[in-house]
């Protein structure tokens, strides 16, 4: 299974594409497809036939998938951050390399 820095409730920045320069808070992440879905980033219309949740069906605005690498975590200053690991009291945690805290 792929490792990935990145987990869902993060709060990550958009380095690439059309959403370019938004943050936003990780609702998924899709491993074998190498996909992070990001609250509010790369929304697609979406054509629903109706059913019980959606009576009236129609077009609904939605968050589509966005490739891993087009991101990167956020550390807690608010800035984007590449990401390392070390062990402390037995237990493995992320680092921001650019503040040198644990991300929580």
């Amino acid at each position: 299974m792929k490792k990935f820095n990145i987990k869902k409730g993060d709060t990550v920045y958009v380095n690439a594409g059309n959403d370019k320069g938004k943050t936003g808070k990780v609702l998924e992440v899709l491993r074998d497809k190498d996909r992070v879905i990001v609250e509010g980033v790369n929304m697609v219309s979406k054509h629903t036939k109706p059913n019980p949740k959606n009576p009236q069906g129609g077009i609904v605005k939605q968050e589509a998938g966005i490739h891993i690498s087009n991101v990167n975590l956020v550390d807690n200053a608010g800035k984007p951050t590449k990401v390392a690991h070390k062990e402390i009291d037995g237990k493995k945690v992320r680092i921001a390399k650019t503040t040198g805290e644990e991300i929580k």
